[in-house]
């Protein structure tokens, strides 16, 4: 845990593991399993990417896995 990526895909990643165990105690989840694994693999692409010092590309990839994350599982926020 030595760059920014470290802890932002760590954060990422920690968001999509609480919302697949979130929808995976639901009766009916209305999403698949294998929906999680572009984002999954997405966090590890872009960790490395920043830590190999690509920092914008790392950025963009970051970008690009929090939308699929909003766009295809829309996670809903009951505050």
């Amino acid at each position: 845990m030595e760059t920014p990526f470290d802890w932002l895909t760590l954060m990422v990643f920690t968001g999509l593991v609480v919302l697949l165990l979130q929808r995976s105690s639901q009766e009916d989840p209305g999403d698949k399993l294998w929906q999680y694994a572009p984002p999954a693999v997405g966090c590890a692409v872009v960790n490395w990417l920043g830590n190999e010092g690509y920092v914008i590309p790392a950025i963009l990839g970051l970008v690009l896995v929090v939308a699929y994350i909003f766009y295809v599982l829309r996670p809903r926020f009951n505050f």
